[in-house]
């Protein structure tokens, strides 16, 4: 797949297939999420790798959101990935915790590798954090930025329907729309 043909399939896959997972597509999938920037290249984030049955039960039970198919998606695929960061191992700014936005371009690393090797996910951070930081031992001092569960994906689903770009791009100003003063081609 082409670099765009990734970022256009990925989609929240929340359905997936019975069926194991090749070990060296996932190492490429944690190794692209190894290759992720952070603050001032510290990496204050960790990944969790969950296959057994008992733990993706225990975090699927410790999913808050009003349907249980994120919760089902975590019981039936394969794998799990937690990505959990150290908010003391990056930066602030303004109140700005860059743990977070360090997890979260390495879950993003992941998720788009997972989708160039054939793989479903779907990003949950709706959790329980001290239920699922108990089950999985993580240390205290650790904050859970999101998980996904990653499997053979079972259901056909385009993704959403692209935003269109005068409504969310601007260009010098806000509400200048950035396609009112520069050509996109298409």
């Amino acid at each position: 797949m082409q670099f765009y043909d990734v970022i256009e399939n990925r989609t929240s896959i929340k359905k997936f297939k019975n069926t194991s997972l090749n070990r060296e597509k996932v190492e490429r999938m944690i190794n692209a999420a190894m290759m992720s920037p952070s603050w001032k290249n510290e990496a204050s984030y960790k990944f969790i790798i969950v296959e057994e049955e008992h733990k993706k039960n225990a975090i699927a039970e410790a999913i808050k959101n009003k349907t249980q198919e994120a919760a089902t998606a975590v019981k039936e695929a394969p794998m799990v990935a937690v990505v959990v960061a150290n908010p003391q191992e990056s930066g602030e700014i303004d109140n700005k915790e860059f743990y977070l936005v360090d997890g979260a371009i390495a879950m993003e690393h992941f998720i788009l590798a997972a989708t160039e090797e054939g793989y479903g996910t779907c990003w949950i951070a709706a959790v329980d954090e001290k239920k699922v930081k108990s089950e999985l031992g993580i240390p205290e001092n650790y904050r859970i930025v999101g998980l996904t569960p990653v499997g053979e994906i079972q259901e056909e689903k385009k993704n959403y329907t692209k935003k269109d770009v005068k409504d969310y791009v601007f260009l010098n100003n806000w509400n200048t729309a950035y396609t009112d003063k520069v050509e996109i081609l298409h």
